[in-house]
């Protein structure tokens, strides 16, 4: 009686656009991997997300770069890397094309015939027709008018914030005071606006900057800068060199575990979205300088007191936490897992 051989698995695609995402997705690769699947995965040279990806030994294809700030440059830089995944597509043959927000992504499948799935927790995200989801999970708190796929009966729905999937497991390292040369100061994580996104507003930088005088005027208050990138990291030491006179301000080398830098931060200021839902999740006191559309999770979050909006740089008051434990909210990847499978083969 000849030997009778088990099918291939089914091919997931994860397309890694930015820094958050690895985090975010390792907890669900090992779900979807323990359930038989063959995830692959592709990282686009931006914002540090390969470094992110090496520190993780995440195992990943490199596939195109961002385009700066330029609307021409981004339209074209979106059809280019599109293309560049083609042949990725057409060699791993993906049965399913997930992401959280990679519009190349989903221009290729939709131009192979693939479904994708889009996680999104931003709904003022720009998603032109031909990059619309097929499928599209979101926070309960995002409606169905908010959605970037066209058909609504294919949204699907999970309580709280994404950051709770892989935050619980998080475990503090003291050593990185050490070896950012924080001891005995209070610590502020700030990470600066998002200048080259298509929801930037210039009153961010502002209170950006009227923030950070105000920190390095402190002689027992070290702030730790986290650049979204080379450009504007070179940008920052430039044009701000006195606040990095006398370690004021220090930027780390390299990819620092953010989770752990939060945990030993006595306050967070950032005009990004996922550090700061990071912050709100491990307990540490958070402000946003945000000046866009404020999203619906966001808004929540500023309703419920867990995240504050940042009006004037004087009135944060500067000083020391109580690093208390605080009950982190445990999201099974399990869920989110069970989510994705379920468009597979509609």
């Amino acid at each position: 009686m000849p030997a009778t051989s088990s099918p291939a698995p089914q091919t997931i695609w994860i397309d890694l656009e930015n820094t958050p995402h690895i985090p975010f997705f390792r907890p669900i690769i090992r779900e979807l991997e323990a359930r038989g699947f063959r995830v692959v995965l592709t990282a686009r040279e931006a914002f540090q997300t390969v470094e992110m990806a090496n520190r993780y030994g995440l195992k990943y294809t490199k596939i195109g770069r961002h385009y700066g700030q330029n609307s021409f440059m981004k339209v074209a830089g979106l059809a280019t890397r599109a293309m560049q995944l083609m042949p990725f597509i057409m060699r791993e043959k993906p049965v399913l094309g997930v992401s959280h927000g990679s519009r190349g992504q989903i221009l290729s499948c939709n131009l192979a015939g693939i479904p994708t799935v889009l996680i999104m927790d931003y709904e003022h995200s720009q998603n032109p027709p031909m990059t619309r989801p097929r499928w599209e999970i979101v926070p309960d708190v995002i409606t169905d008018d908010m959605l970037h796929t066209t058909n609504k009966a294919r949204a699907r729905r999970y309580t709280g914030i994404k950051e709770d999937v892989y935050v619980p497991d998080f475990a503090p390292d003291p050593s990185i005071i050490e070896q950012l040369g924080l001891r005995d100061r209070i610590i502020v994580t700030v990470r600066p606006p998002a200048t080259e996104a298509h929801y930037h507003n210039p009153e961010a930088e502002q209170l950006f900057d009227a923030f950070m005088e105000r920190v390095c005027a402190r002689d027992d208050v070290r702030a730790v800068l986290l650049p979204r990138n080379r450009a504007q990291r070179e940008t920052l030491e430039a044009t701000r060199a006195h606040w990095f006179r006398d370690g004021k301000a220090v930027i780390p080398e390299g990819v620092v575990d953010g989770l752990n830098l939060l945990w030993h931060s006595d306050l967070a200021v950032s005009g990004g979205g996922t550090m700061n839902r990071e912050a709100v999740a491990l307990g540490t006191p958070v402000w946003t300088t945000f000046e866009g559309r404020m999203g619906a999770v966001d808004e929540r979050l500023i309703a419920e007191g867990r995240l504050r909006r940042l009006h004037d740089a004087g009135e944060i008051d500067l000083r020391r936490r109580e690093h208390a434990e605080v009950a982190r909210v445990r999201r099974d990847p399990r869920l989110l897992a069970d989510l994705l499978c379920s468009p597979m083969g509609a």
